[in-house]
This record gives C-alpha cells, structure tokens and sequence, in this order.
C-alpha cells in the first residue's frame, strides 16, 4: 500500500504543476482516489509545507495563512540546477552557501502565490544586507518560480544604466545562457525596454517560453511598459508574473512617479507578485499600510547575514538592544578613520553657488588614504588569494563637475608617488603607515597573513602604473569594467556608485557627503560585503559624526531585524508589524529627517528599556543632574513603602514610588539632545496617559547601581555606592564636551528589584518574572558613574572618560501592557541647521535616456 501512495503523491505532485492544491484534490477525487488516501495525501503534502514553514532560517512575518504550495525543487526543474551547477564552479561550498541559498529563495517562492490561481496581487519584501547577495536570492527565486510556470519576470534595476546593465548580464547568465530555449528577452545588455511589434509572439498560447525584462526606474520607459502590456492584455490573462523591485527602498517611494507606474504594471497582469529587495528598509515600512501602495501585506522576509559578511555593526559597533549586555556587543574594527572639520571645505564646495570653478585641494588625511590603497592592493597582490581586482571610492558630493575636478590634482599624486619610489624618505613615510594600520588592525585576527613591508615595496610599481582614476558619474563617460582582467581604480562618484552596483575589491573608501536619511547612509557605504583573502585591510574614512550616524544606524537596522525575528513567533502581521516599528522613539529622527521638516512623531514605551550613553561633560551640565538625582532619592526615600538596602552589593532599591516623583525627576534631569529616544517631553506624556487610561506606571521602584568596590558616591545621608566606570568611546578629534559610553544597563540590572535568584535568568526569563511581580510598576535605575573611568587594556577602541564632574546615568525599564500600548506624539524636527545636506538626485528617473 505504501508504493500505491506513494505512487499516487507523485501523481498528486504532478497535478500540483498544473493546478493549486485545492483544485488538484478536485482531480484526485474525479480520478476515483478514495477519501482515506485523499486525507493521508493531504497530511503528506502538509508534512511537506510545515518542513519549509518552520525553516530556521530566513524568518518571515505573513498574513493569515498564506498556503503553501511549494515544496522546494523537483527533479525535472531546469533552470534552479543551472543556477547551482554556475555557483558550485564559482567555488561555492554546497554547505552552507548553496543550502543556505536555497532554504531562502524556497521560503519566498513558498510565499508567492501559485501560477494557476486565476487572480492573485501578491506584496511582499526581502530584507537582506547591503552588498550580501541579494541579487542571487532574487535569481534563485526567479529560477524557481519559471520551473513552476510563472511566465513573466520583470526586473526594477535602481535608477541608472550601470546597475541595470549589470543586473542583465548576471541574469542572462544564471537564467538564459544555461536554457537559452526557455527564454525570451525585452531588454539587452545595451538596450532598455523598447515596445515590441507583436505581443502575441511572446505571451501567446503557442509560446512556452519564459519571458526576462530588465528595467531601469524611470518614469518615460516604464511608461512605454505600461502602455505595451495594455495592449498586450487580451494575452496576460493567463501569464503569471514576478515582478521584482531590486533596491526597492529607492525611488519606488520616495517619488511620485515611479509608485504608481507600479501599480499600472500590475494592473495589467491579472496574476501578479511584486517582491522588493532591500537592505534598508527603514521607507518601505513607513508607508501607510492601509494606502492602497506597495506596502508589503503580505510577507516580509528576513534574510540571514551570510558568513563571512562585513555590515554595519562589524565595522562601527553599534549599542545595546534591550537584554544584551556590552560584552556581547563589540565596539566594532579599529578600520574607521577620522576626516577633520577643516579638511571638508578643501574636498566639497560648502554650497551649489562654489560648484562652478571648484578646485579640490589633496589634503594629508587624503593624501594618506591614497597611498594606503595602493600600499593595501600591493598587499594583495603579495597574498595572490580572493577578489583579483582593487578599488578605492572617493564620495563627497553628488555632483558630477565636483567629481570632474578631482582628476588632474589624482593624476598628479600618482605620477609624484610613481617617481618617488626611489626617494627613502617616501619609503619611509610609506614604511611608516603601512606598519601602524598593520599594528591596529592585526592580520591574524582574520585569518590572514602578515605582510611585511620589504615584499610588498615590489609590488608598488606595477600598482601604480595600472591603476585608472576613473570619474564614474552620470555625465561621464568612463565606467567602473570588470569584466577584461583584474581593475586596480580609485573611483570618484555619487549617485551611479551609491547604490547596488558592486565596486569588485572595495578597500579604501573617502566619505564626507552628509545625506539626510539613514536608508540613504546605509546605501551609500559601499565598502559593506565580504573581503575574502583582505578582511584586514579595508579602511575608511570619514567624518566622526558620520561615523557616530553609522553606530546609531546600525543600532536601528539590528533592532528591526530582531524585532522581524520576534513577531514572527507572536502571531503578527505584516499590517501590524509595521504599527509596531513605526512608533519605536529611535525611529523618529529617520522619519523627520527623510521628510526634510517638522513631522508628528509617535512613540510607544511599553516592554522597552531606555538607557543614557551620551552625556556632556562639563561641569555645570553635570552638577544639575548631581541634584536631580540627590532630590529624587531624597523624595523617594520619604515615599517609599519600603527600601531594601544592598549596599554590600552596590546597590539599593526604592520600592512603590509615586510617578509624580519620578515625572518631577525627570523634568530636572537633563538628557543629551543627540539622544532620540531619551525624550523627556514623550516619556513624560507616556507616563500620564498610562497612569490615566491604564491604572499603570502609577508606582515606581527607584534602584542605584553602583559596585561594591568604587570611591564612594553619597545621594543622601546613609545613602551611598561606590562609583562605576564607563570608558568613552574613542573619537579621533573628541570634541572637549561630548562623551559616548555606548552601553550602560547590564540584562541583570532589569532584574534589580526582582526577588529571588535572578543571577542566571536570560532576557526572556526577566521580562516575564517582571510581568508576574510587577506587572504595572515601572523601574527607574541610577548610576554613579566615575568621571575619570579608565578603560580596561583589552578595549582598544576606547579612552578615559575624562569628564569634569562625576556622571549620573539613568535607565527607565517600562512594563509590557497587557492589552494595546498608548501612544505619545510630538512634533518634531530632524536639527539639520549644521549639516550639509544633499538630496539624492532622482532627475534620472524621468531623464528620456534609456
């Protein structure tokens, strides 16, 4: 009976080609198969579905209960073998790269909807990393979806001609080339969209080909699709398509022209699936779910960070989540390079009005990174192993006659480099920087070799004779080419090297345009991806509030990818999710500033922790909240029900404190003004709504943290704790009165106030013993904090704190609600007043040139 079922399942998976489930048991039971087997085929199928459903990896949030029809490959596909068969010559392992690849792009095409429904209009995003193979997972999905008939694939490649062209070779090689009988092509290497004669030779019924259209995100050429389908609608009624948005985040909504041609598009094809990939998807789930837009309803998938991948945090560190403690969150590589105020008016004109006739000047810190480079791709050369090609990025304005000017005054130094290899005190120079950036960033801490500075002095000649100085811009001529041998090339450019084009060996890159939103800062750092063979040796350089933007943005981007793994254990929806994200407090600077103005910003404390790690350092600054914290205890330790006194441990605990005190504290406190989410206005308001709409947050339990060891810290008469210490993070041009500690909560000091052994408990465990002990108390915890506070040897990264009074730090822990959370609103402003913003240039997206 066991060979008879099985029989049948392969039969019923031959039907599951040609029809979706439901209407494939409808088959089953006009072929005679009995209720008892159509029940155990069922319960097959489904064993099948919950396999690829419960995938540890990549997690997704989707609406209701999407069916899942997909199964993974079958032994007659064509076009995702291919695919593997390409990656396995390219050297990629079948464990775990290739089953990694292929469990993702199986969990999206699951999701899709299956290509016989008779209507469907599916939405849904991939969230990947910047540089981290994105483009392969959409090929993937792609192949997979034309080996189960979906027959048309359109393809949204950024806003300019470079990545479309790229994205077409790739895709002609992985899908066309392998099976050049299974396609058909509407756009070339060298050619756009341009309507074709006859739409019937490539929908119609007689052409089982699947049909490949590459397009740019401009408006003139999609309008031209639009107007071809619409023509070609008595055809698309039974074509299925997938339409794929690669850097979905740009253009597509942040214009008024690009989302609803869209829209038009799929309204054209009755079966359609838009699926947008981004790294940044901070826009895409701002827009209003209940517009009727591309906000994806239906599945948001989380893509795992492949091994060996450079992002955000791996390079700038970022700061605590809620439940980490610092010693899990590293400070970040010591590959980070300060550019000083002073050198930014020599290498970007301070308005449009000095554009014209603007002569960039080579400073040092330039100069410096320059001859790094060439030292880093000589380095290489010496190793022989990974990437073959080298380049640097030079990226400080959006525009293309500032990129012009850069090349007489580069040529210039590569010619004076190239004639002074003989000269010793070049050498020397050279020596010099090339053994302090090995000193900081160690070879074999990556698993690489050490190379001395005698073998790669050979190598430097050949390095400079080939390397091109290349002015990649939309005006330009010149084009990044990898494709005719190894490139060694320092590029100057804006918007065309931005995004999604890949710059092959990335080493160096100079980075001093200020950009007004973080989507637009994660894209803009190229030098994210994997540096096989020179993970040591990637450097850049860059402003330090750049680089103080970049740990926050990758706070941000680790909080929601976390948060898209937590939801989807907790029965949300995408449609909910994005209500959930929307009102996180550090998500409202993206929100202002990508908006350009004042927007009314809404915050939700429920469950979350919030915790100080910027602070001023001087001395008036830091008395005033000496007092606030001395009156806080003064008035806590008068209204508490009960003080439990841990001074052996550092520590005490206020217990049932009235909110009034904690509202009177925290309108004296004074939080630093970088700091988004320590908002004492929304917190504030947050309290009063809960207490008056809730019953919550009415009482409080006040908590220090100092240790048992420190010089002691008095808040009041028999009430003291010695002084903790928190190093400042390292700033290459410190400002005299700004200090970032980055972590300050430990997970065990939300457990303060906890009774019982909470020594061991994890994240999970404390929130829930808070829900059960405190279930609407809030905890307010201060920390005394040394003004010296010396880093330990281990932490490379960090300095003294330096600060010239001894600091308070504060972290508020809010309880979970037990039903829905209040929602505080204010108006608030990105503070662009010291900035030098540029706006993204979106004129290609209705430039006529396709």
């Amino acid at each position: 009976m066991s060979d008879e079922l099985d029989g049948m399942y392969e039969t019923f998976k031959a039907l599951l080609e040609a029809f979706p489930p439901p209407e494939a048991i409808k088959r089953l039971e006009l072929m005679g198969v009995g209720a008892d087997n159509i029940q155990q085929l069922r319960e097959r199928h489904e064993s099948d579905t919950i396999r690829i459903k419960e995938l540890v990896e990549p997690h997704a949030v989707v609406q209701g209960n999407r069916e899942t029809w997909y199964t993974g490959p079958q032994p007659k596909d064509k076009c995702w073998p291919a695919i593997v068969d390409l990656l396995r010559k390219d050297g990629w392992p079948d464990k775990p790269a290739i089953e990694s690849l292929d469990d993702s792009s199986t969990r999206v095409v699951s999701l899709l909807n299956h290509p016989k429904e008779r209507a469907f209009s599916t939405r849904g995003l991939v969230v990947g990393y910047v540089q981290s193979g994105k483009t392969t997972n959409f090929t993937s999905v792609m192949a997979k979806s034309a080996d189960r008939g979906y027959k048309l694939f359109i393809v949204l490649a950024g806003i300019h001609n470079g990545l479309r062209r790229q994205t077409q070779a790739r895709l002609v090689q992985q899908l066309v080339e392998p099976n050049p009988a299974m396609w058909s092509q509407l756009t070339g290497l060298d050619k756009d969209f341009t309507p074709q004669e006859n739409p019937a030779s490539y929908f119609g019924k007689s052409n089982k080909t699947h049909v490949l259209c590459v397009v740019k995100k401009n408006a003139p050429v999609l309008r031209k699709l639009v107007k071809w389908l619409s023509k070609a609608s008595d055809y698309l009624q039974d074509c299925p398509a997938l339409i794929i948005d690669d850097e979905a985040d740009q253009a597509t909504v942040a214009t008024k022209s690009i989302n609803p041609l869209i829209l038009d598009i799929m309204g054209c094809l009755p079966r359609s699936a838009y699926v947008g990939y981004t790294a940044s998807p901070f826009a895409n789930l701002l827009i209003d779910p209940s517009a009727e837009d591309l906000y994806p309803k239906d599945f948001i998938v989380n893509l795992p960070q492949p091994q060996g991948h450079f992002g955000t945090e791996v390079l700038f560190g970022r700061y605590t989540l809620d439940g980490e403690d610092s010693e899990q969150v590293d400070d970040g590589h010591d590959m980070i390079r300060s550019i000083p105020d002073d050198d930014v008016p020599c290498v970007r004109p301070a308005t449009r009005a000095d554009v014209e006739g603007f002569e960039p000047v080579i400073t040092d810190t330039l100069r410096k990174a320059i001859e790094y480079f060439w030292l880093a791709t000589a380095a290489r050369r010496v190793r022989g192993t990974g990437n073959p090609h080298s380049t640097m990025l030079i990226h400080t304005s959006v525009n293309t006659a500032v990129h012009n000017s850069f090349e007489r005054p580069l040529e210039h130094l590569r010619h004076r480099s190239a004639s002074s290899l003989d000269d010793t005190e070049h050498l020397d120079y050279l020596r010099t920087l090339w053994e302090e950036e090995s000193k900081r960033v160690p070879a074999d801490e990556f698993g690489e070799r050490t190379v001395p500075f005698e073998q790669l002095v050979p190598e430097l000649p050949g390095v400079l004779d080939s390397c091109r100085i290349i002015m990649d811009n939309s005006s330009s001529e010149d084009r990044l080419d990898y494709e005719n041998g190894p490139v060694v090339a320092i590029a100057v450019g804006g918007n065309t090297l931005s995004r999604g084009l890949t710059l092959e060996g990335l080493s160096v890159s100079y980075f001093v345009r200020a950009v007004s939103a973080y989507d637009t800062l994660l894209q803009m750092g190229r030098w994210f991806g994997f540096r096989n063979g020179y993970a040591d040796l990637p450097r850049i350089w860059m402003t330090d509030e750049l680089a103080e933007w970049f740990r926050h943005l990758a706070t941000v981007e680790a909080e929601m990818r976390r948060d898209i793994d937590t939801y989807m254990t907790e029965d949300e929806t995408p449609l909910t999710f994005a209500v959930r994200l929307r009102t996180h407090p550090a998500l409202r600077v993206t929100a202002a500033a990508k908006m350009r103005d004042a927007v009314t910003a809404a915050s939700s404390y429920g469950g979350k922790r919030v915790q100080t790690h910027y602070f001023h350092t001087n001395a008036e600054w830091l008395r005033d909240n000496i007092a606030a914290a001395r009156n806080l205890i003064a008035s806590a330790r008068s209204g508490a029900r009960k003080v439990d006194d841990r001074s052996t441990e550092g520590r005490y605990v206020f217990r049932d404190v009235s909110h009034e005190t904690v509202l009177g504290f925290l309108s004296a406190y004074k939080f630093h003004e970088k700091s988004p989410e320590n908002d004492a206005d929304l917190i504030t308001d947050y309290i009063r709504k809960r207490v008056a709409t809730a019953q919550s947050l009415a009482k409080w339990n006040i908590a220090i943290v100092g240790t048992p060891n420190g010089e002691e810290f008095a808040f009041a008469p028999g009430v003291s704790v010695g002084r903790g210490t928190r190093a400042r993070l390292q700033l290459p041009d410190p400002t005299s009165d700004f200090a970032d500690i980055k972590t300050l909560m430990s997970r065990r000091d939300a457990a303060v106030d906890l009774a019982g052994d909470t020594a061991g408990l994890s994240e999970k465990a404390i929130k829930e013993e808070r829900r059960r002990q405190f279930p609407d108390t809030g905890l307010l915890v201060l920390y005394p904090i040394d003004k010296v506070s010396n880093p330990s040897p281990a932490k490379k990264l960090r300095a003294p704190l330096d600060a010239e009074e001894h600091v308070i730090g504060v972290g508020l822990v809010f309880p979970e609600p037990w039903d829905k959370d209040s929602e505080v609103k204010k108006y608030v402003s990105a503070d662009l007043s010291n900035v030098q913003i540029e706006e993204e240039d979106f004129s290609a997206l209705e430039s006529d040139d396709a």
